[in-house]
């Protein structure tokens, strides 16, 4: 969001420091501030390669008349010191490139399986309808409610699990296919290769405060097919996250990259063999409720909060566990307790990031044994699971302190 300081100057009741660190080259009259939040609202291009970043645009002389063009660090600190910052971030540490590689040239020579690259293009197809169908839709209750769960069902949630329907439907690589909001194999193509399995919109409890939510998507070839396999058998997966900016995660042979939806609804590849690294300093605890039942879960998360760790939860699965791939560390913690069972899906959930975070150098857990979340044997479509990922000293963490292990 953009947040706009309207202070009457001079005022000597006001901090120049405070002042300008809150609104640093944005001072816009009202009609600039308008356009540039519908910019920012109708394209998520305004910050894609090829574009100058909008922030670059704002009119300097716009600046607070009597205050320099800098503010000093140390002017900064000692601001956010009066008024109580923490300076517990972490930033992004992405550097822009003069070029980024196209979604198809990536796949070309980094997926062998070239009927591998027909599913992914697919799936990404599906992903930028639903990225349209998103920026379009208001979140209302669906007027048919088609969940077997019971679970309300939104307008969005339907629009997005039709448009995976109808890609898998389409597709001459897709065999069978399963939706997460029913779950229930269906064959859609005798001659297809691929068990496609999806959750269409995670995050349906957020989406209404227009927080960020995704697609996730496992792949399992009809060597295997689903049921019976594990994890550890996907022949891709691929995690979508609709924010600000479209973007995902694709497991290719050799690691995972992020591609973003740019320009035209073309996809480029944004990171390319992410890392994830073996320590972290954020933490995204979910189910605290089993935390009430379970002492070594209490005193993990105390644990994090007394070494000062940086909390970050949404209470979507989607943007709680990709910031591992985008921070490059984290660690995602959702146990089972008698009174707080597990509730993660194994075949579309806890399958598809857990391909993702091992090849990116991650680890997990299933939440009971300590054991990978890809050792799973998937014995039911809907079947569920506890599970911990993220960065490996936590997972172990977690294994010690919550399991025993």
């Amino acid at each position: 969001g953009i947040r706009v300081f309207l202070y009457p100057l001079p005022d000597p009741c006001i901090d120049p420091t405070v002042f300008k660190r809150e609104t640093p080259e944005l001072l816009f009259n009202m009609k600039s501030l308008v356009l540039a939040g519908a910019a920012l609202a109708g394209s998520a291009n305004a910050f894609l390669p090829g574009l100058r970043p909008l922030h670059l645009r704002a009119q300097r002389s716009l600046s607070p008349p009597s205050q320099d063009a800098s503010v000093s660090s140390t002017a900064l600190e000692m601001a956010d010191t009066a008024y109580g910052a923490s300076h517990t971030s972490f930033y992004t540490s992405a550097k822009a490139k003069d070029s980024y590689e196209s979604l198809a040239d990536v796949l070309n020579s980094k997926v062998a399986d070239p009927d591998v690259r027909t599913v992914i293009n697919e799936m990404l197809d599906a992903a930028v309808k639903i990225t349209e169908a998103l920026r379009v839709n208001l979140v209302t209750v669906a007027d048919a409610q088609n969940s077997v769960f019971g679970d309300v069902q939104l307008g969005v949630d339907v629009i997005a699990d039709n448009l995976m329907w109808e890609t898998a439907k389409n597709s001459k690589v897709v065999r069978q296919a399963a939706s997460e909001e029913e779950p229930v194999l269906v064959d859609t193509n005798p001659d297809g290769r691929f068990t496609v399995c999806w959750d269409p919109l995670d995050g349906s409890s957020i989406v209404d405060n227009n927080w960020a939510v995704g697609t996730m998507i496992g792949i399992w070839d009809k060597t295997t097919g689903m049921l019976g396999a594990t994890g550890r058998d996907q022949v891709t997966s691929i995690v979508v996250l609709y924010g600000p900016r479209t973007t995902a995660l694709v497991a290719c042979d050799d690691g995972v990259y992020e591609f973003t939806c740019g320009e035209g609804n073309k996809w480029f590849a944004s990171r390319e063999k992410i890392q994830i690294k073996p320590t972290s300093k954020i933490f995204s605890p979910a189910n605290l409720r089993a935390a009430q039942d379970l002492e070594g879960y209490d005193g993990l998360i105390k644990h994090w909060m007394n070494n000062r760790y940086t909390l970050r939860y949404t209470g979507g699965l989607v943007p709680d566990v990709y910031q591992c791939f985008t921070k490059e560390m984290g660690v995602f913690s959702n146990p089972t307790s008698p009174k707080a069972p597990a509730k993660l899906r194994v075949a579309f959930e806890v399958a598809p990031f857990g391909l993702l975070v091992e090849k990116a150098g991650g680890s997990t857990s299933d939440g009971v044994t300590g054991k990978s979340v890809l050792d799973i044997q998937i014995d039911g479509v809907d079947q569920r699971t506890s599970a911990c990922m993220g960065s490996k000293d936590e997972v172990s963490r977690f294994n010690e302190m919550v399991l025993g292990k």
